[in-house]
């Protein structure tokens, strides 16, 4: 069986408090597009797993200790499966990179492998060993109002990606524990929010407050969302969750593409790709 694992985009971010555990309250405005990793996998006999990667970022996510053989080992323990399983990951998303890349793969795969028993309560528990981001998978498009509550849109709206990734691989635990200082929490009333113009709007009028902080390690990262703000077409750009991938928000796929050609020949050795909503 072959799942599509897709990618998220935070298009806000701002920490407003550390909570215990080393646990951030955040507050995002986030969106699944259609960058997505490719899962196969089949039972097998025996009683282990095996679990395989290829592709262009699969070189180095530890083989024996990750977020697939994690799913799998909670899925066993909770007796939701009890055969074991031959998983093959094409690994299409950047990692280390902002994207979710490994949260989606453990999303995906245990949506498909717990069927009806993929509730709430095993949601928390992958929460527990996968990350908190591992919910906004349950949704195309919406707003984190905390850790424990999200909110969909009335309306899913269009948008246009170039994504760069300068292969900078982000540490999420390191960046955060960098973080100083912190916003106030905001109330954002989904209702109000009509048509797309209103919605990219507050979207500018926003920002991700971890993106300081990768910028003070790696300088480069300022300069490229300042290089993909500069192309016509382009709404707003910054960084996605906790680095290393930039993106912008175009007017249309052909700006985008535009962008990406004119960029690419700046940057060759970065990977630069275009993307969109879900």
């Amino acid at each position: 069986m072959l799942l599509k694992s897709f990618s998220k985009i935070n298009l806000s971010l701002t920490v407003n408090k550390k909570k215990k555990m080393n646990l951030h309250q955040i507050q995002t405005f986030f969106c699944l597009i259609n960058l997505y990793d490719e899962i196969r996998f089949k039972k097998i006999k025996g009683k282990k797993d095996i679990v395989k990667f290829k592709g262009k970022f699969s070189k180095r996510i530890n083989k024996t200790k990750n977020t697939v053989t994690k799913t799998l080992g909670l899925l066993r323990r909770e007796k939701i499966i009890k055969n074991y399983y031959l998983v093959e990951v094409n690994k299409k998303i950047p990692i280390s990179a902002g994207l979710g890349g490994g949260t989606s793969n453990s999303f995906f795969l245990a949506k498909q492998l717990a069927g009806k028993r993929f509730n709430k309560n095993l949601i928390n528990k992958f929460e527990g060993i996968i990350g908190s981001d591992f919910k906004l998978f349950l949704h195309k498009q919406g707003f984190m109002r905390n850790l424990s509550n999200i909110s969909n849109f009335n309306k899913r709206y269009k948008a246009n990606f170039l994504l760069i990734y300068p292969h900078i691989q982000s540490s999420t635990k390191l960046v955060y524990s960098k973080l100083k200082k912190f916003s106030m929490m905001t109330k954002v009333s989904l209702n109000k929010i009509n048509n797309k113009i209103q919605f990219f709007g507050i979207l500018f009028s926003k920002k991700n407050d971890l993106q300081q902080v990768v910028e003070k390690k790696y300088p480069i990262i300022n300069k490229i969302v300042n290089e993909i703000a500069q192309n016509t077409g382009c709404y707003f750009s910054r960084m996605t969750g906790s680095g290393s991938v930039c993106y912008g928000i175009f007017q249309s796929e052909k700006t985008a593409k535009i962008a990406l050609n004119r960029i690419k020949k700046k940057y060759p050795r970065f990977w630069i790709s275009i993307a969109k909503t879900i």
